[in-house]
């Protein structure tokens, strides 16, 4: 917990606790970052990418994503209903949050969805260079989302921590069970076509 306090602390002025590193245009920033790990956000993601598959007539892959990260959030809000963590009050907090605290939900909702569309979509490209990208961007902005939650001051460094490795590692189990039940052909290529 000590730990927490300092990495909290340590994005804020030290003379003023209230007022981050940086000024308005960093608090201004973050509360632009962390909307990219919104649950709202993500539902839209989700939801376009699946529309998308739709209408590529890959069903199945759409359903499976669908239902894969329908399941991962009703993981992480029984997790937090089952820690039900306080919130930080070291800071103010910059944005409005109504929920427990441990494990950060848009740390865990930005692992999940990123990390798992990422995933699932380099499967289909054949050159490293476009899949590095595409993951890099998913590891980025997962990675921003989360420091962007603890900047607004809503979250402890170790819900973060928290949220990412159980979003990360249920985005890995989604592309192992994709990858390893016959959903995609031995070059990597879906072959879902209903």
């Amino acid at each position: 917990m000590l730990r927490d306090r300092q990495w909290l602390l340590a994005l804020h002025i030290s003379s003023q606790a209230d007022h981050l590193l940086g000024g308005a245009p960093v608090l201004q920033l973050a509360r632009e970052v962390t909307a990219l790990g919104s649950p709202w956000l993500l539902c839209l993601l989700v939801g376009g990418v699946a529309g998308v598959l739709m209408a590529m007539r890959q069903r199945r892959l759409a359903f499976f994503i669908v239902a894969s990260t329908s399941a991962g959030a009703l993981f992480n809000t029984a997790l937090k209903q089952g820690f039900e963590r306080a919130r930080p009050d070291l800071v103010p907090h910059e944005v409005i949050v109504l929920n427990a605290s441990f494990p950060s939900g848009h740390a865990f909702g930005a692992a999940m969805v990123y990390l798992t569309l990422a995933a699932l979509l380099t499967l289909r490209l054949e050159l490293r260079a476009p899949r590095a990208v595409l993951l890099a961007l998913a590891i980025g902005v997962t990675l921003a989302v989360g420091v962007s939650r603890i900047a607004l001051g809503v979250h402890w460094p170790s819900d973060v921590l928290a949220g990412w490795a159980a979003g990360s590692a249920w985005a890995l189990a989604t592309w192992l069970v994709a990858n390893t039940t016959g959903w995609f052909d031995h070059n990597g290529r879906h072959d879902l076509q209903d």
